[in-house]
């Protein structure tokens, strides 16, 4: 694969992490200093900071010293277009699977069960076996 590939897979693996994509969406209000990051999302001092050095090194936020304090900002307003696509995308793909759903739980041969590769982990609880003795 060329080049180009590879730095696009790049982009989108540094974006693969719960809390860079939280970040991100912070970030899309406005520069912020550590402290506010740490407690809007409650994380580890230590992990937030090798969150905070993945996202500066990639080049998608800045980071500037006022005094002892550190302020993360987007580098740009492409990465807020990125974000606010990737909802989108993210919410139709929900949502059409929430009908699906809903139609496989009308129509199901009358069982209404749905089948067990359907199901949402959040949606409907799971049998937990309990440990062999």
């Amino acid at each position: 694969m060329g080049e180009l590939y590879q730095a696009k897979a790049e982009l989108f693996r540094m974006l693969g992490h719960p809390v860079r994509i939280r970040v991100l969406e912070l970030l899309q209000a406005g520069p912020t200093p550590v402290r506010g990051l740490l407690a809007e999302l409650g994380v580890e001092p230590s992990s937030l900071s090798q969150q905070l050095a993945v996202l500066r090194r990639s080049g998608i936020i800045t980071a500037t010293r006022e005094g002892s304090t550190v302020v993360y900002a987007l580098a740009g307003g492409d990465v807020a277009d990125l974000l606010r696509t990737a909802r989108r995308i993210l919410t139709g793909v929900l949502s059409d699977r929430n009908l699906l759903l809903a139609e496989l739980r009308a129509d199901n041969g009358g069982s209404g069960a749905v089948p067990e590769s359907l199901r949402s982990p959040a949606a409907e609880p799971r049998a937990v076996q309990a440990p062999a003795p």
